[in-house]
C-alpha cells in the first residue's frame, strides 16, 4: 500500500476510471449485441446501428479502444448491415 498522499490518491483515482472503462464497455458490448439481435430479427436495424458506431466513435475519443480495432468493427457491423438491406 502506497504511505505518500498522492500516490495513495492515483490508487483511488486508478480504481474509479478502471470502473468508468469497465461500465463504457459493457454497454458498448451491448449497443453490439443489440445490433446483431435485430439483425437477426429484421427490425430496427437502422436505429442499432447508429447506436453501436457511436459507442464505437465514443470509445476511441475516450482512449478505451484503438481506432483500428473501432473502424475494423464499423466495417463489420456495416456490412451486416447491408447485407440485410439488400
Amino acid at each position: 500500500m502506497p504511505n505518500i498522499k498522492s500516490a495513495k490518491k492515483r490508487v483511488k483515482v486508478a480504481a474509479t476510471k478502471t470502473l468508468q472503462n469497465q461500465m463504457f464497455k459493457s454497454s458498448l458490448k451491448t449497443s453490439i449485441k443489440n445490433f446483431d439481435s435485430a439483425v437477426s430479427e429484421n427490425a430496427n436495424v437502422d436505429d442499432a446501428y447508429r447506436n453501436a458506431v457511436k459507442k464505437l466513435d465514443k470509445a476511441v475519443a475516450k482512449g478505451i479502444m484503438h481506432k483500428n480495432t473501432a473502424a475494423r468493427r464499423k466495417s463489420q457491423i456495416t456490412l451486416k448491415a447491408n447485407a440485410v438491406k439488400a
